[in-house]
């Protein structure tokens, strides 16, 4: 089966991510200069502009904080998954990261549940990062 959805196209900037995904690794940048963490992983901090950054292991963890339902088919690969998800999670390393939440009926989605982060290997090549539930006791 062939992957129809789209993929994101590698940048200089990015390609330490998604090449460590594919590894099943999840890592961010981090500034040298102020210790700030973000994604998308530009170049330079946000925070400070510094172009020192540096690659962190980072825990996959983290809480939706917003999510949306998909119900209209705006992109046809997805045209066979209506109705889907798209959750932006709150990583515990402070950014802001968006997704599919698995495991969780849509209509049981909301903000605050706990999740963690799996690899799903969308083609040979590429790896996507999507979330499921974390057990609130296994915290």
């Amino acid at each position: 089966m062939t992957y129809v959805k789209p993929l994101p196209e590698l940048t200089h900037e990015d390609r330490p991510f998604w090449e460590a995904a594919r590894e099943h690794r999840f890592i961010l940048p981090r500034c040298r200069d102020c210790g700030h963490i973000w994604f998308p992983p530009y170049s330079s901090c946000q925070k400070c502009l510094s172009f020192d950054r540096e690659w962190i292991e980072a825990s996959g963890r983290g809480t939706v904080w917003g999510y949306t339902i998909m119900c209209q088919p705006y992109v046809p690969g997805y045209a066979d998954e209506m109705p889907y998800n798209v959750v932006l999670v709150e990583l515990e390393e402070g950014p802001l990261l968006y997704s599919n939440l698995v495991g969780v009926p849509d209509e049981e989605i909301r903000p605050d549940i706990p999740v963690e982060a799996f690899f799903d290997d969308v083609t040979d090549d590429f790896t996507l990062i999507r979330f499921r539930p974390r057990n609130r006791t296994g915290e």
